[in-house]
This record gives C-alpha cells, sequence and structure tokens, in this order.
C-alpha cells in the first residue's frame, strides 16, 4: 500500500519530545510506500530548521534523497486544484501546503496519509464532497 505523508507525521518522528513521536515512527515504520511532495519537504525542512535546528533539518533531507519516499512534484494543475479546495472550505484554515497535498493526493488516487493535522480528516472530495482520506494516526 502507499501512504503520503504530510509535515506532521515528518516531524513528530524526528522530534523525540513531540507526544506524537513514537506512533509517528510506528506508522513510517510499517514497510507502506511513502510518497510525499516537495511543498511538503520544503515546509518540513523549515519547521525542523526553526525548531530543532540545522542538523535535523538536514538529516530529514539526507533521509529523502536517499529514497525514505517518492517526492511528487506540485504543479500548475494541482495548484488549480488547491485553489478550489481552499475555497470550498471557506470556515477551515487550510495551509497552502494542506490544499496541495490533497490536490495531488487525489491526481495519485490517495486514499491514506500519515499526518496528525485535523485538515486531513475534515476535508472532503468527489462529486458528493462525501469521500475522506483514511488518516493514519
Amino acid at each position: 500500500m502507499t501512504l503520503f505523508v504530510d509535515t506532521s507525521a515528518w516531524y513528530a518522528a524526528a522530534d523525540r519530545s513531540d507526544r506524537s513521536h513514537q506512533r509517528a515512527k510506528a506508522v513510517l515504520a510499517t514497510g507502506d510506500a511513502l510518497v510525499t511532495t516537495d511543498h511538503v519537504l520544503i515546509e518540513s525542512w523549515f519547521l525542523l530548521r526553526h525548531r530543532l535546528g540545522r542538523g535535523a533539518a538536514r538529516r530529514f533531507w539526507d533521509g529523502l534523497r536517499s529514497g525514505a519516499a517518492e517526492i511528487e512534484v506540485v504543479g500548475a494543475a494541482d495548484l488549480a486544484v488547491a485553489w478550489v479546495a481552499a475555497d470550498a472550505f471557506p470556515d477551515q484554515d487550510f495551509s497552502i501546503v494542506d490544499c496541495t497535498s490533497f490536490a495531488v493526493m487525489q491526481r495519485l488516487g490517495l486514499r491514506r496519509v500519515a499526518s496528525f493535522d485535523d485538515h486531513f480528516a475534515v476535508f472532503r472530495f468527489g462529486r458528493d464532497k462525501r469521500s475522506a482520506f483514511d488518516v493514519v494516526r
């Protein structure tokens, strides 16, 4: 199976003091093929750099460079779908990275996401807006 990985899961796995650290490590170690985006990579790098320092950010980046996850590039079509997603939920504070992640997951047909961010549980898609992602925590 394939699992999309959000910033919150990458961060929790890297930060030993995060309350979800052990769970994140277990989720990422199941043997599922991992996929993330270039946007998530950048957001995660900045978060790790800011909170844990340059070394943690470089270790994370090196892990992705070494094949820990496939990195999907967000394209112009994904940005258009992301805008529609943000517009469809005006009461939610989805970030641009959340919305581009939603778009890429839909494009790739991915339903499972490793995330501790409630936005992935809130977002609905499909013709009737009843489809939801399976959030693995």
